[in-house]
């Protein structure tokens, strides 16, 4: 199904999260999100760009995705006389990176697409679940008793896995607190966030007396050689986040055993086709994924999990609750049922659409632009 873009809205808004959320790189309290709204001939589409407000996690950065969005990717969809998701990435590939703008304007175009044609996401995608396994990704803490009591509140609230965030200096003892208060039976992991560099390789062993599932991203994201070093000293499974942007990055990161588990977060590598790609080779190499998340709304967050719902996400996501970022979602709650499962969205596209008075309230600034 071949579409007309007829126009592109550009919605700036401001959410603030219900709490803070602190990594080893940065304390949001806020998200300023891009969404992208495309108004075609038969169907509009939406998507939201996870880019944060300023360069830390990645490079790219909220006002500078709004830019490229407006002047580099638009322009070319534009220049098509009609498209489909599948061809928007090689419309845009002349643009070097950028592949969280590049993600929000494929995914607005699918979204579009789909609800044109009544299919749900995950169904276009091959999703074979109708829930994901929900888990909890829990900030870092100035005292182990305040991250005692919030991982108690996210396992009475049904959480089936808990993911620490740490940092040198907070890793071993919160870590060790956290399983000698809930005890071996809880999923639990680490997520450094790029935070370690390789003289850490010991240090970081020391994590492998606690059972995790797995270590996410410690070293720089470039230092794919230097994850697979450590891979070779730790006993707990290395995951790759932030190094993982591309089908051809997992394949190479999986080829020298830098990784033997892979977090998808559809952003990161350019939209949820790519990420699908990204899926299929880890599942040749028999490499297992799960689904990971950047503090969405409930726009990104339903397609999540229609990407969540693809046979070789093995391991709890990313995907919480609305209720566990934000006191009143741009769309209806996304729920999780009391034993931590969410249901994939089953309506055409991803499935929601923002609320129009939240949505109003919360926009900072909306631009709309036309072929």
């Amino acid at each position: 199904m071949n579409l007309k873009i007829e126009a592109v809205e550009l919605r700036r808004v401001a959410i603030p999260l219900a709490s803070p959320f602190r990594t080893s790189f940065s304390t949001q309290t806020e998200r300023d999100v891009l969404l992208v709204r495309v108004i075609t001939d038969q169907a509009e589409g939406w998507a939201e760009c996870v880019a944060i407000a300023d360069p830390l996690y990645s490079s790219e950065f909220t006002d500078g995705a709004h830019r490229i969005v407006a002047d580099h990717l638009l322009p070319r969809l534009f220049a098509a006389e009609r498209l489909n998701a599948d061809l928007v990435a090689p419309l845009l590939e002349p643009v070097r990176g950028h592949r969280m703008a590049k993600a929000a304007v494929e995914t607005a175009v699918l979204d579009a697409q789909l609800k044109a044609a009544g299919v749900p996401l995950s169904r276009h995608l091959g999703a074979t679940a109708t829930h994901v396994d929900s888990g909890v990704s829990v900030s870092i803490y100035d005292a182990v008793p305040e991250l005692l009591d919030a991982v108690a509140g996210y396992l009475d609230a049904g959480y089936r896995r808990i993911k620490l965030k740490i940092e040198p200096g907070w890793d071993i003892e919160p870590v060790a607190a956290v399983r000698e208060r809930f005890g071996d039976d809880v999923l639990l992991q680490v997520d450094a966030n790029s935070a370690y560099t390789r003289s850490d390789a010991r240090h970081l062993a020391l994590l492998d007396a606690f059972g995790l599932l797995l270590i996410e991203q410690p070293l720089d994201e470039e230092d794919i050689a230097g994850h697979a070093q450590l891979a070779r000293v730790v006993r707990t499974p290395i995951c790759l986040d932030e190094s993982v942007v591309s089908a051809q990055a997992a394949y190479e990161a999986i080829r020298t055993g830098a990784c033997g588990i892979v977090n998808i977060k559809p952003g990161r590598v350019g939209g949820y086709l790519e990420a699908r790609r990204v899926h299929d080779v880890c599942a040749a190499a028999g490499i297992p994924v799960w689904a990971g998340g950047m503090l969405e709304t409930g726009i990104g967050r339903a397609a999540n999990l229609a990407l969540g719902g693809l046979p070789n996400f093995t391991l709890p996501s990313d995907i919480s609750a609305s209720d566990r970022y934000f006191e009143q979602d741009l769309t209806e709650p996304i729920t999780m049922t009391e034993d931590g499962r969410i249901e994939i969205p089953t309506g055409p596209g991803i499935g929601v659409a923002p609320i129009p008075e939240v949505l109003a309230e919360l926009t900072v600034t909306a631009q709309v632009l036309k072929p």
